[in-house]
């Protein structure tokens, strides 16, 4: 078994319902367990700016899945909930990433991990700080609280969802 961290966003329809949702569908893919869910962010978009805010988080996970097979799940949840790839960075029903997979580095055609721009992103390292703020970055070698640090607020403000 394995841990892994999975990114969770959305900022179409109801956008906390759909990470809740999202969440709920994680926990029923076979050979994966949740350990543990971060609390939910409203984070401003990044990249494409003319667009809704999101709701942002992370789960941790457990599973006997190949990291392969664990990001095919994710892109059946994310097909199922409705999501359809338009713009890259653009509006989202719901959007499903595998931040890292143990302590793996894999660089292939269909699945990059650890993700290569989390350490940029304050809407992906505040929910992971969270959960695993003494986790190591097995590249870069400094923790998820670290990593959270670094990055300027500047055009990332991420805030607290109350109740999450």
């Amino acid at each position: 078994m394995k841990s892994a961290y999975i990114g969770i966003g959305s900022n179409m329809a109801d956008p906390r319902r759909n990470c809740l949702e999202a969440i709920e569908r994680i926990g029923r893919i076979e050979g994966c367990n949740i350990t543990a869910v971060s609390g939910l962010y409203l984070t401003e978009p990044v990249g494409v700016k003319a667009q809704e805010w999101y709701i942002n988080g992370a789960a941790s996970v457990s599973t006997g899945l190949s990291p392969f097979d664990l990001i095919s799940r994710l892109l059946e949840i994310e097909a199922d909930m409705g999501r359809v790839r338009t713009m890259k960075w653009g509006p989202r029903v719901i959007d499903l990433d595998i931040l890292l997979f143990g302590q793996d580095i894999i660089n292939d055609a269909a699945l990059t991990v650890p993700h290569p721009m989390m350490h940029l992103r304050r809407f992906v390292m505040a929910p992971i700080a969270d959960l695993a703020p003494d986790l190591m970055h097995p590249v870069l070698g400094k923790t998820m609280v670290e990593l959270y640090m670094e990055i300027a607020p500047d055009g990332q403000v991420i805030k607290h969802v109350e109740g999450t």
